[in-house]
């Protein structure tokens, strides 16, 4: 991806499904009996909260994830991001769950007919991790200590993680990437004149100074999305503690995306 004009390209090419769509690929793909469906905030891919009938065992509620044409090219990080997620459930993460499509993989490719084309689109299918969003609750000291020492956790956690196809997360320009806060300075105008362009201002400037000079003595990692820019409000979850004053963090790994950065 090299810049903002491929991440608009992503934007562009994001799915457009219908309820009835989802639910249906719900059905077909996964064998689910769906009893509703509701799309959930996303960026360039399409989420669907999905609400299965009651079964003796297993969960009844999903998130049906459907990627943009230009992700669905790529099978290959859609499946390490799986494994990602895997991983980190079998370490005691509170992640969501990886389910399996009918033919016993984790991601199925889906062809429409959009009346001009045929798109092709890859779809998976994670259990439903309950909790709140942080933008719905009130920021405190504490919470942020609890999602910095999650972040952590993970950093360290994914150090032993390992894949064959792991090079397939290296995208050198991707505007997601920590690595690449420089890339911002093209979108400072949607700030207008004032304090908080300054303080935006200076921070990338300090990047540059102090960061960009260091890279190569930083060490790379394989990082989910905890706090990316465009759902960092939506994607680390909360839940209530036994003390009304605090919030427990839960994590769900970005709806399932990850990036090498650093």
């Amino acid at each position: 991806m090299s810049s903002g004009n491929d991440q608009q390209s992503e934007a562009l090419s994001k799915p457009t499904f219908s309820e009835e769509q989802a639910s249906a690929l719900a059905e077909s793909v996964f064998g689910l009996k769906v009893a509703k469906v509701q799309p959930l905030p996303s960026y360039d891919d399409q989420n669907f909260h999905v609400y299965a009938s009651k079964t003796k065992d297993g969960p009844t509620e999903y998130v049906l994830k459907i990627s943009n044409t230009k992700a669905s090219k790529n099978p290959d990080r859609i499946e390490v991001q799986n494994d990602i997620i895997m991983f980190l459930k079998a370490a005691g993460f509170p992640t969501s769950s990886v389910c399996r499509a009918k033919g016993d993989n984790t991601a199925s490719l889906v062809s429409v007919d959009s009346g001009s084309e045929i798109r092709s689109y890859l779809v998976r299918l994670l259990t439903y991790l309950p909790g709140r969003p942080i933008a719905e609750i009130p920021i405190s000291p504490q919470l942020l200590y609890e999602i910095g020492k999650l972040a952590a956790k993970l950093d360290k956690t994914l150090q032993k993680f390992h894949h064959p196809k792991l090079s397939s997360l290296h995208r050198k320009n991707f505007i997601w990437n920590l690595k690449n806060v420089p890339l911002l300075e093209k979108y400072l105008y949607v700030l207008g004149q004032n304090r908080n362009r300054e303080i935006v201002e200076h921070v990338i400037h300090l990047f540059k100074e102090e960061v960009m000079t260091k890279l190569s003595h930083f060490r790379e990692c394989c990082f989910p999305f905890l706090c990316y820019i465009n759902d960092a409000s939506m994607n680390p979850l909360v839940e209530e503690s036994p003390d009304p004053r605090n919030w427990a963090t839960q994590q769900e790994v970005s709806r399932g995306k990850a990036s090498i950065t650093a």
